[in-house]
């Protein structure tokens, strides 16, 4: 286990000027001070909205023994140890690894990037490993697996911050494992949060980039450097096995395999031949997708029980990196891709008697509009109607795209919250509707923040055949507002509302 003494959990930081003695075992590293408890680090980060220095007293009087901050402090107090340093953030992460004895070091870390598809294809790697006979854990938008359990992702935050990735890593050696897969946000990935910036990667995959997250990484071309900051962290690996994996078929490829330096690159593909692994002659339906799979090895009939054309690009991301991995040929693999399950919330089904279909989804951004929609819209015996929202302090910029692209494909389209946090919901559904063309409002369009009540209308105007799509929230387990989230599970409500509405659900 790991030397947990603070004078060593700080070595290699630039501080700026300490106080108090730094010979003592520190029993947790923590940034919230509610999660203080007897002989904890507490770290002071900077916040959008709320800033740690603030607690810093509250962390104390709940047990820290020590404080790690940036600011100059007006009051210190005897018998507690400061720590200054220039950004809080960056060394949250060091501290983190070495307080959970650098368990990244002992693993082979795959990091799963982009902008779509990053959740199912940690769960595809993982099953897939697991069919090698190979113990691996996860870390992903949608849930955790450590050992023989999964669970939900608690925090709410793709990528959680570093203490509690380093723990979810150590857990798993703990529990035997020799893998772990790790779903890395472009968030996780910047020099702004630092939250990954000390795990090992030895496996870099890429699914593909489009306009999300614009408000926190400030243009495309930050969001784009920060995602392949996972493929520069391979370049940069000591293991001489590293490498990484790309959609050949995404316009950015070109920068992630410029990233990812003398590391030797695999794509995978849906259009190219040359590809290392490429697919052909799909034919996709509510059921699942049949293809031709095509390897340097041969050629092999496969199926998925997971539909759209997406799950087969998933699908061929997974299979790239764990045959590299692994050193197994992926036809291999073939006859076992129809065990492959897909997860919470992606293209969740909500079964009932009713004469029309219910599907959740977590589509939020204009990329994974574009993909699913024309799916859905081939899925759809008659109409297609959609519920979605647009995050609240998030990227205004998607709100009109996604709007523009739902019309393309709609019949009829409900807006409601999503996440409006501070916002005003009705502006925000007001922005989204501006890029709704030639739907008339109160028609075939229409603005209803309260979500469950937009559902409820949705199914209220349903006829036989058509196809409801509630998207956005997907897995997710609350909706937060302006004073705090609302618990909210997606496919819970819909099947509560298809009951008061009198189906069997």
């Amino acid at each position: 286990m790991a030397d947990r003494q603070l004078e060593h959990l700080i070595t290699g930081l630039d501080i700026i000027a300490r106080k108090g003695f730094t010979d003592f075992n520190v029993t947790a590293v923590v940034y919230d001070s509610r999660d203080s408890v007897e002989g904890c680090l507490f770290f002071a980060l900077p916040g959008i909205h709320v800033d740690g220095h603030r607690f810093i007293d509250q962390a104390i009087d709940a047990g820290a023994a020590g404080v790690v901050h940036s600011d100059e402090l007006d009051d210190y107090r005897p018998g507690i140890t400061y720590i200054r340093v220039a950004d809080t953030r960056a060394s949250l992460s060091p501290v983190s690894a070495a307080y959970w004895g650098n368990p990244s070091k002992e693993l082979t870390v795959i990091g799963v990037t982009g902008t779509d598809g990053k959740s199912t294809t940690v769960s595809l790697i993982r099953q897939l490993l697991g069919f090698c006979g190979v113990s691996a854990g996860s870390i992903s938008t949608v849930e955790f697996t450590v050992g023989e359990h999964t669970g939900s992702n608690i925090f709410r935050q793709s990528t959680p911050e570093a203490p509690q990735i380093h723990g979810l890593l150590r857990a798993m050696l703990d529990a035997g494992q020799t893998h772990a897969v790790v779903e890395a946000t472009s968030h996780g990935l910047s020099p702004k949060t630092s939250r990954l910036a000390d795990v090992d990667f030895d496996a870099a995959v890429f699914t593909n980039v489009t306009s999300e997250h614009l408000e926190f990484h400030g243009n495309l071309e930050t969001y784009r450097l920060d995602k392949s900051r996972l493929f520069s962290a391979v370049a940069e690996s000591k293991n001489r096995d590293a490498f990484g994996v790309i959609n050949a078929d995404d316009p950015n490829a070109e920068l992630f395999i410029e990233a990812a330096g003398e590391k030797p690159v695999f794509t995978y593909s849906l259009k190219y031949r040359e590809a290392d692994i490429f697919a052909s002659d799909l034919k996709t339906g509510p059921a699942g997708t049949n293809f031709s799979l095509h390897t340097p090895m041969g050629r092999a009939d496969a199926s998925i029980s997971l539909p759209g054309l997406y799950n087969v690009e998933n699908v061929l991301a997974a299979l790239c990196t764990v045959s590299e991995l692994e050193d197994e040929d992926p036809l291999v693999l073939a006859p076992r891709l129809p065990e492959l399950r897909g997860v919470k919330g992606r293209m969740e089904p909500v079964e009932g008697d009713m004469s029309f279909h219910v599907l959740v989804d977590y589509a939020h951004s204009p990329g994974s509009f574009i993909k699913l929609l024309p799916f859905l819209k081939s899925l759809a015996e008659g109409r297609l109607i959609l519920v979605f929202g647009s995050a609240g302090e998030r990227d205004k910029g998607k709100r009109p795209e996604q709007g523009a692209i739902a019309a393309d494909f709609a019949d009829i389209i409900y807006l409601a919250d999503e996440d409006p946090r501070g916002e005003d919901s009705m502006d925000i559904l007001k922005d989204i509707a501006a890029g709704v063309k030639g739907f008339e409002t109160g028609e075939s369009l229409f603005l209803i923040p309260d979500r469950r009540m937009a559902i409820e209308s949705a199914f209220k105007s349903a006829r036989a055949g058509d196809l409801v799509a509630v998207l956005g929230k997907g897995h997710e387990g609350s909706i937060i507002y302006a004073d705090g989230p609302m618990d909210w599970d997606e496919a819970r409500v819909c099947r509560e509302v298809l009951r008061e509405l009198g189906y069997e659900a």
